[in-house]
């Protein structure tokens, strides 16, 4: 057995001291980094992000920004700033969610690569408060571990992933039923939030049915007259060019006939009564 040994009083305050220093460097070392002041502010108020890029968010925009909705249904007219507000909604779930996959879904790649350059242009305006460890095109890569990725419409390149902490359908009612069914289980686990936003395309889809239905979804709809960027002169001016089916669809929100259509739903609703037995009742067939 080793011999034992006796300090006194201050031999160990003497090697406390000495050990002090080493002691908290090691303590900073290993501590998480301390939050920057402009991640706290966006915690705290997260339409800062369109704020600080210069923009002044609508009434809707701020709502949509601060919701806590894991499903949001966004029917907008043409022209509101969804593209926008979605960007920035993306950006700072990545930001203040470290490890968070956020995907954006679009139609087009092209729509994808310019949905993807709006959160590009909010993080170099807010002077990329968390490091990036990639950027392409389409992706943004943080150092938290979270990851923004702009995929277009394609079942194939979207069932690779899943997990997602946040799921955004841009141009929605452009969006299959098919690939719309083939997104939702990716939300299964991670309980991640789905946000679809759209103007109108006719009385169909997965997108027409979700709005009008019983389905438990948040709705948010927003028509031109709602949004002051647009001016009723030019309102004016595009009712007279579109026609009014045209013009209530793209600047009201209005689910109008689908455009190939051969009659109106009205029309066949009309033709309809449950007065009226059916010809063959009682026939066999």
């Amino acid at each position: 057995m080793g011999a034992r040994v006796t300090l006194s009083g201050a031999q160990r305050r003497g090697l406390r001291r000495a050990c002090e220093g080493p002691l908290a460097r090691l303590r900073d070392r290993l501590a998480p980094p301390a939050e920057s002041p402009l991640l706290t502010l966006l915690r705290a108020d997260p339409p800062q992000a369109m704020v600080r890029a210069g923009l002044t968010p609508d009434p809707w925009q701020t709502y949509l920004l601060c919701s806590r909705a894991d499903r949001l249904l966004v029917l907008t007219t043409r022209q509101a700033g969804k593209s926008t507000t979605v960007a920035a909604l993306a950006l700072h779930t990545a930001m203040v969610r470290p490890k968070s996959l956020v995907l954006l879904l679009s139609p087009s790649e092209r729509q994808s690569g310019e949905l993807a350059q709006k959160v590009f242009t909010y993080y170099d305006g807010l002077d990329r408060p968390v490091p990036a460890r990639k950027r392409t095109e389409l992706q943004l890569h943080l150092a938290n571990g979270s990851r923004v990725i702009a995929l277009p419409e394609s079942e194939k390149t979207i069932r690779g992933y899943s997990g997602a902490a946040l799921l955004v359908i841009d141009e929605a009612s452009r969006v299959d039923d098919a690939l719309y069914a083939s997104v939702r289980p990716m939300l299964s686990v991670s309980r991640g939030r789905l946000v679809a936003l759209f103007t109108p395309f006719g009385r169909r889809g997965w997108f027409y049915e979700a709005w009008s239905g019983p389905e438990r979804w948040e709705r948010v709809k927003v028509t031109a007259d709602q949004c002051s960027r647009i001016s009723p002169e030019f309102l004016a001016e595009e009712e007279r060019a579109l026609g009014a089916r045209w013009f209530r669809q793209e600047y009201f929100c209005s689910f109008e006939d689908a455009v190939d259509a051969v009659f109106a739903d009205g029309d066949i609703f009309a033709a309809v009564s449950g007065d009226v037995p059916p010809l063959f009742q009682g026939v066999p067939l």
